[in-house]
């Protein structure tokens, strides 16, 4: 019996461990996006409403009931140790145990931080996966309930992403960067998932036909925003392990694990109803979450309860808060608007304006200086008559008299601008020599390092004590070189501007070679739909490299809206058929989109006919679509091309014939000619666009460069449909009336000129007979000439003798009327 209840005892014990839930932080953020904010601190050590990042996320965590807690960190390892350390979770009382690991220098994405988790052997059970930048009041803990439960009868289930729904205009949405998920509406599974960037943007995407096959009914959804909340079972680690080639976890992992044929994994979503979730993953996303917490939406974790940091707030209408701790002078004639956070010990001098804004502590800010939507972090100091907007200045930066500081600055610790500086929008700023000082620091840290860590914690961070020097010399050596590069190459000028006083640097935008790969994520512009205060309203997001009309968009391509970040929530299906042919009407369009760009490039680049016709016949073997799809898109380019031209009349036809002239030929060489299907297509376009009055003159334009014969448009005018009668919408059914009225006018002019020529035709004829008449008359013998001469001469002569005659007759006549006359 004893080794039986030795044995239950270890069951007991092993139960005891697995409900231990452990927690992964990534606290690297793996890009740019803060810099230069994050030259001497990481990216979770930044403060949000006056409490480093990290500390919102052991929040967060701690709501959920985690016990255990790994940080993994490469950047400012020490700092992020000395952090946590001097953090209130690391206090016994906290329930918390929190083990930083320090990854190896050659750790750049969060696939290598999730292999470093593999290689040092941590995770003993499914694990929650978070990042160090993140805000959450959702009950993660009933979604590894959820997570455990499925795997009891599914053991491939390895993960569940945390995601919320959200409007298309929602703050916290970004716009650089989103994602479509296909779900089983059903199990809650993840068919599919295909990251989306904001530009270049992406109007469709495309769904492999075996989940269309094998799945009923499935929703396609745009309007979930990524929470980078996961719960993971102890496998995942393994899997990066084994496939290098997984660098991001959802556009890499999630993708790769769902598309693969022979890893056989699945993964969930857990659509989060209640409570709110979102990351700091750019300076937008910073604002508008910081805009959140303002806002309460994050309740229970609020600057008046619940503070990470420790700090105490009073909460005023208007969602303003000022430390409860007496310290803040406010003068009289202040004006502090809505969504407004003051830290303690902070001065506001007269008829200084703060709104939207959050003030750290120990900030100052000068007689009749404005603030408006701007973060200030501790130490600040503003002078007199200064105006900041839409900036995020950090610890110890001094702004003096008469400055302004335009949307979208970012201003590194220590930086000294003015007096009467002038910043313009989006310039970033550090301190000049930052590199030598941040050496000096680093060396101060590490005499102080501490060493009296538990047994357990200080065995692993020994394992990682040479990754920490050579991973801190390596992040030193290449800011160094990448500090030292940008300040060799200011310009004067532009520094004149920040004041005779400052001791700043300004840092280049950001910008790629021709020959540099790039995270398409990180490049540049896509960057500007992620940075703060800019609307990007400059940038036309509905296409690629296009410009399309609402009109020209087919009411059934509900892929290709105007803006990419557009919503399409719950997409049910009653059967698969349906999404296979939706799924070719997706690839139709995409055709449609690249004959569009085509056409465009040749008639703005002046092509010759040949050459865009190859280009053509290209595009419709890649995408193996009909005939008439080319002939449709070339006729509705070449009509679209055309200018109304308001007067009319001459100078439109002449409009008409240097288009047709020019291009119409194109119709032609796609591949195949069909005049009568070319005339079809031009009443489909005409009737469905404002150049339906040119329809007539197009028709002619074309039937003068041959496009057309006299028998195709006979042909077209015959067919029952011509007329419109299979139009659904009354207003299609009286175009294509009014397209085929003016087809039967061309028809009539036809017939007329047949018989007009017909009867000219006949005249031709008389005249003809009459010309032969005349000829043989003059080939007659000389003979009947002279008999006929001296009968016309007889005749003649007895002509005049009976007119002699007469004339006597006369004579007597008039004689005898005056005899009487005078009797």
């Amino acid at each position: 019996m004893a080794p039986k209840s030795s044995a239950a005892g270890k069951e007991r014990s092993t139960i005891e461990e697995e409900e231990v839930l452990q927690a992964v932080i990534l606290a690297d953020s793996f890009n740019k996006r803060f810099s230069p904010l994050t030259l001497q601190k990481p990216r979770c050590l930044l403060p949000i409403c006056n409490a480093p990042l990290l500390d919102w996320t052991f929040e967060s965590l701690a709501l959920a009931g985690v016990q255990e807690i790994f940080v993994i960190c490469r950047s400012h390892a020490e700092l992020v140790k000395a952090a946590i350390k001097n953090s209130k979770w690391s206090k016994p009382s906290a329930g918390l145990k929190i083990v930083p690991i320090v990854t190896a220098k050659e750790t750049f994405s969060p696939g290598d931080a999730m292999r470093d988790i593999y290689t040092h052997s941590i995770i003993t059970s499914d694990f929650v996966l978070v990042t160090g930048d993140l805000v959450s009041s959702v009950r993660i803990d009933e979604v590894v309930r959820v997570h455990k439960e499925r795997r009891k009868t599914n053991k491939d289930a390895i993960m569940t992403m945390v995601v919320k729904e959200s409007g298309m205009r929602h703050r916290t949405r970004s716009r650089g960067e989103s994602a479509v998920f296909v779900i089983d509406p059903e199990t809650s599974e993840c068919l599919h998932y295909e990251a989306v960037m904001g530009y270049p943007p992406k109007n469709y995407t495309k769904i492999p036909r075996e989940i269309l096959n094998e799945h009923p009914e499935v929703e396609i959804r745009n309007d979930l925003i990524d929470c980078s909340i996961d719960v993971c079972s102890v496998e995942v680690p393994s899997l990066f392990q084994d496939n290098f080639d997984y660098g991001d976890l959802r556009r890499d992992f999630v993708h790769g694990v769902l598309t693969s044929d022979l890893l056989m994994k699945n993964i969930y979503c857990y659509i989060a109803k209640d409570g709110y979730a979102a990351r700091v993953k750019d300076t937008k996303s910073y604002d508008a979450i910081s805009k959140d917490i303002l806002s309460r939406w994050t309740f229970p974790l609020v600057p008046d309860d619940n503070h990470p940091g420790g700090h105490s707030y009073e909460h005023i209408r208007g969602n303003k808060y000022i430390a409860k701790d007496g310290t803040v002078a406010l003068s009289r004639t202040c004006k502090i608007g809505n969504n407004t956070l003051i830290g303690s010990q902070c001065l506001i001098s007269d008829n200084a304006q703060i709104s939207a804004s959050i003030l750290g502590q120990r900030c100052t800010i000068g007689a009749g200086s404005v603030i408006r939507n701007s973060y200030l972090f501790d130490g600040v100091v503003v002078g007199p008559n200064c105006t900041i907007e839409f900036s995020i200045l950090a610890a110890g930066v001094q702004v003096k008299e008469g400055s302004r500081i335009e949307k979208g600055c970012l201003l590194a610790d220590g930086v000294v601008i003015g007096p009467q500086a002038r910043l313009q929008p989006f310039e970033r700023l550090s301190r000049r020599h930052l590199g030598t000082e941040h050496n000096e620091e680093d060396e101060g840290e590490e005499d102080d390092e501490d060493e009296d860590d538990e047994d357990e914690d200080e065995d692993v961070d020994e394992e990682g004590d040479g990754d920490v020097e050579e991973s801190e010399d390596d992040n030193e050596s290449e800011m160094d070189s990448d500090y030292g590069e940008i300040e060799a190459n200011q310009d004067p000028d532009a520094l004149k501007r920040l004041g005779p006083d400052n001791n700043a640097i300004i840092w280049p935008q950001p910008s790629i070679d021709e020959d540099e790969e790039i995270d398409e994520v990180e490049h540049p512009t896509n960057l500007r739909l992620m940075r703060l205060g800019d609307d990007a309203s400059d940038l036309y997001l509905s296409d690629v490299g296009s410009e399309t009309s609402e009109s020209d968009l087919d009411d059934d391509d509900h892929f290709d809206d105007s803006d990419p970040s557009s919503s399409v929530t719950s997409l049910p299906l009653a059967n698969t058929s349906n999404l296979v042919q939706q799924a070719d009407e997706a690839a139709i369009t995409e055709f449609q989109h690249e004959v569009k760009l085509s056409l465009d490039r040749a008639f703005a680049e002046g092509h010759s006919v040949d050459n865009a016709s190859v280009e053509l016949k290209t595009l419709r073997m890649a995408h193996n679509v009909p005939l008439r799809r080319v002939r449709e898109a070339v006729v509705t380019a070449i009509v679209n091309r055309i200018k109304i031209v308001e007067s009319g009349g001459p100078a439109q036809r002449q409009e008409i014939a240097v288009v047709v002239s020019r291009w119409g030929d194109l119709i032609d060489k796609i591949g195949g000619v069909d005049a009568t299907e070319t005339i079809e297509v031009l009443q489909e376009c005409c009737a469905s666009s404002e150049r339906l009055p040119l329809f007539g003159q197009i028709l002619a334009a074309l039937y003068q460069e041959d496009v057309v014969e006299e028998e195709d448009i006979r042909a077209w005018h015959k067919r029952p449909q011509s007329r419109g009668d299979e139009q659904k919408s009354a207003t299609l059914q009286n175009n294509f009336q009014k397209c085929w009225n003016a087809g039967a006018f061309m028809i009539k002019q036809f017939d007329e000129q047949e018989s007009d020529e017909e009867s000219d035709e006949e005249s031709d004829e008389e005249d003809t007979l009459a010309k032969q008449t005349r000829i043989k008359e003059k080939a007659a013998p000389a003979s009947s000439t002279t008999t006929t001469h001296r009968e016309s001469s007889e005749n003649s002569s007895e002509e005049s003798d009976d007119g002699a005659e007469e004339s006597e007759e006369d004579e007597v006549e008039s004689d005898e009327l005056s005899e009487n006359e005078s009797a």
